[in-house]
């Protein structure tokens, strides 16, 4: 395939984010990708209990010429379903994870593009942390991340300064080629540990982060940086 016809895969896990689905889904549409690189999104509406099925299907209807899937979990499944539901659907030589939120700025996605079109590397990362702009909503979480990193570091043999990114970009045959067992937030350390593991390089790429608040609907918990350094370990001594 030539290089103009080649697309990004994204894929927007979305649980009750009926008030940034409609923003998140612009954003991700007014991006212009580098090398003429064409876009598909696939939206997992995981069993949201708000309008967030009635506004992408709205969206959608507003936007015909734009090609978006649109998949539903009947329940709550969790973070990580959504992510392993959206991968079955996708068709594009790139894939990137995008939260539903507006932590993230898919503007971003050219920064990540260049390392896996030039065939260097089939796997790339935006750190939070390599921009020092950035600032965090809370210390527990800023904390938490940099711990996890360090672990997922120290177990694995690679520096990594953001392990629990979003932005996580992947060839697309090689994240499907990874089987997947996690439900929820555990997709950040059981694709970084199977990544690394087959050999890969995790390349790393500053990217900007808007942090939001528990007040604002973010929804990791403390608790899910235990069950990342628990994944890690898992992992490591399978």
């Amino acid at each position: 395939m030539a290089d103009h016809e080649k697309t990004l895969s994204v894929i927007i896990p979305s649980y009750n984010e009926g008030k940034t689905i409609c923003h998140i889904l612009t954003r991700v549409l007014s991006v212009l990708l580098p090398f003429e690189i064409k876009k598909e999104i696939v939206v997992v509406d995981d069993g949201s209990a708000d309008e967030t099925g009635m506004l992408v299907e709205s969206f959608i209807r507003e936007h015909p010429e734009v090609p978006i899937k649109y998949v539903v979990h009947d329940i709550n499944r969790g973070k990580g379903m959504a992510i392993r539901t959206g991968i079955k659907h996708i068709t594009g030589e790139y894939v990137i994870i995008q939260d539903a939120d507006l932590e993230y700025d898919p503007h971003d996605y050219s920064l990540l593009l260049p390392y896996l079109h030039s065939g260097e590397y089939s796997v790339v990362y935006g750190s939070r942390f390599l921009n020092r702009q950035n600032r965090h909503s809370y210390p527990a979480f800023y904390w938490g991340g940099r711990l996890v990193s360090f672990i997922a570091s120290l177990l694995y043999g690679q520096v990594l300064t953001d392990e629990p990114t979003c932005y996580k970009m992947f060839r697309s045959s090689l994240l499907k080629s990874i089987p997947l067992d996690c439900t929820g937030f555990e997709f950040c350390p059981e694709i970084t540990a199977k990544v690394l593991k087959k050999g890969y390089k995790i390349k790393e790429v500053a990217i900007s982060y808007t942090p939001r608040s528990m007040e604002d609907g973010k929804k990791i918990k403390w608790t899910d940086g235990l069950e990342a350094i628990w994944v890690l370990l898992k992992y490591r001594i399978r």
